[in-house]
């Protein structure tokens, strides 16, 4: 198994190119059910779970192939995918694939759609909470879909397709509004969505569905209108720019010193992030070429953060900036709203030295002037780019274990850190 070693005390300068976002790539890549015609992704990041996606869709019938890199082109380019799903030949997602990723379980929603069929495991996915299904299940009820739960899987039929309706999510959920899109699509009927997630990754779904002949009003608003129709055509779309990945590289220099061009980068996705930053002492700056981040010899200030689905400060970047606060001066509190069982960072964050106590559904950071290196493990991903953060402001090295858990959501991590000055290298297994 892979390990990661990382001598602290570097300043990052430089630029770092951010790759397309995991969270929009994996349910694009899952749309290309919905139409017999070929899907063009571009600027797909490469990442286990991509990877992973692909087996499960191929199951299905997907036929993929990928562009071959262009001359001059880093590692950290983006991909180009063509999928095609000329026919659908197999309408059940086992366990073994479903249970390794979570967002895999999305394909209940255009397999039903078009086939007025589907069978798909119950999923699996980061240990951060119990995140069930049942708004996504709601929501494909309400379109007409009938489910049952049948030996860990979920049973969906409508054979006479679906069916326009209301629906209302009694709180946001970002899996539930991708579900939602993709089976109105085809439904007979106008589909109206209250409440609906605002995430950019919404927006990017919505975009690919129009291209695809979707007629799909109101995406990044909390209420989507959604015109059925009969079949849809395929599309080339761009994956927009991760802003988990731009969001944990700022605190990452907001941590260490330095300045770094997060390049493609697009403020207005992680802006309550770079506000936090911002009061955090790190300086912001949105250019024609992405964010610059700097933080040049003042201290690092604590900030009372909370969670809350998008615009607000996204879960997704809680632990990176909980290890930034570390080193704060003073005292910060922050609160998670919407996992629980998101805070399995804080005992690997304490074997640097770090002062955090929890307090129910938060966590009281008391800063401290130095973190110390040491042998951690990751526990997910978004934790594990925690340990990252703190052993790159650490006195000596930190070996970094399980880092399987960064591979699915952070595509060529080592050699984007090491051209900014970093001390970074990956240890494969054996090594």
């Amino acid at each position: 198994m892979d390990r990661i070693r990382i001598v602290g005390g570097a300043k990052l300068n430089g630029t770092i190119p951010i790759s397309g976002a995991k969270n929009a790539a994996l349910p694009l890549m899952i749309a290309s059910l919905l139409t017999d015609r070929t899907v063009t992704l571009e600027n797909l990041p490469r990442l286990a779970d991509v990877s992973q996606l692909v087996r499960i869709l191929s199951n299905h019938g997907v036929d993929y192939s990928i562009d071959g890199r262009r001359q001059g082109e880093g590692s950290e380019a983006g991909q180009t995918v063509h999928m095609t799903a000329r026919e659908i030949v197999d309408t059940t997602a086992p366990y073994e694939l479903v249970s390794r990723m979570r967002a895999s379980f999305w394909v209940i929603a255009p397999l039903l759609a078009r086939c007025g069929e589907a069978r798909v495991s119950l999923p699996g996915g980061c240990a951060i909470g119990t995140r069930p299904v049942d708004l996504l299940l709601m929501a494909l009820e309400k379109l007409g879909g009938s489910i049952e739960i049948e030996g860990g899987y979920a049973v969906a039929k409508a054979p006479k397709g679906l069916r326009g309706a209301e629906i209302t999510f009694p709180k946001v959920t970002v899996g539930g509004t991708h579900v939602a899109l993709m089976a109105a699509a085809l439904a007979q009927g106008t589909t109206v969505l209250h409440n609906a997630a605002r995430e950019p990754e919404v927006i990017d779904l919505a975009e690919l569905l129009n291209k695809m002949g979707a007629k799909i009003t109101g995406a990044g608003q909390s209420t989507v209108e959604i015109t059925g129709v009969a079949r849809l055509n395929g599309a080339k779309h761009r994956v927009l720019p991760d802003r988990i990945e731009a969001g944990t590289y700022a605190m990452a220099v907001a941590m260490t010193g330095g300045d770094v061009l997060l390049e493609g980068a697009q403020a207005h996705d992680f802006q309550a992030a770079l506000d936090v930053l911002a009061l955090s002492g790190a300086t912001v700056e949105s250019t024609n070429e992405g964010v610059r981040v700097s933080r040049n010899g003042g201290p690092i200030l604590p900030v009372d953060v909370e969670t809350a689905p998008f615009p607000a400060f996204p879960t997704d970047l809680q632990a990176q900036f909980m290890a930034l606060m570390t080193r704060a001066n003073g005292v910060s509190r922050i609160t998670e709203t919407i996992f629980e069982n998101r805070f399995m960072h804080v005992q690997e964050l304490a074997r640097f030295g770090a002062r955090i106590k929890l307090d129910g559904d938060s966590a009281v950071v008391e800063g401290v002037p130095v973190l110390k290196g040491a042998p951690v493990m990751a526990t997910d991903l978004r934790a594990s780019a925690s340990l990252v953060i703190a052993a790159l402001a650490a006195e000596g090295e930190t070996m970094i274990q399980r880092v399987y858990h960064l591979d699915r959501g952070f595509e060529a991590l080592e050699r984007k850190l090491s051209l900014c000055g970093a001390e970074v290298e990956r240890i494969s297994a054996g090594g």
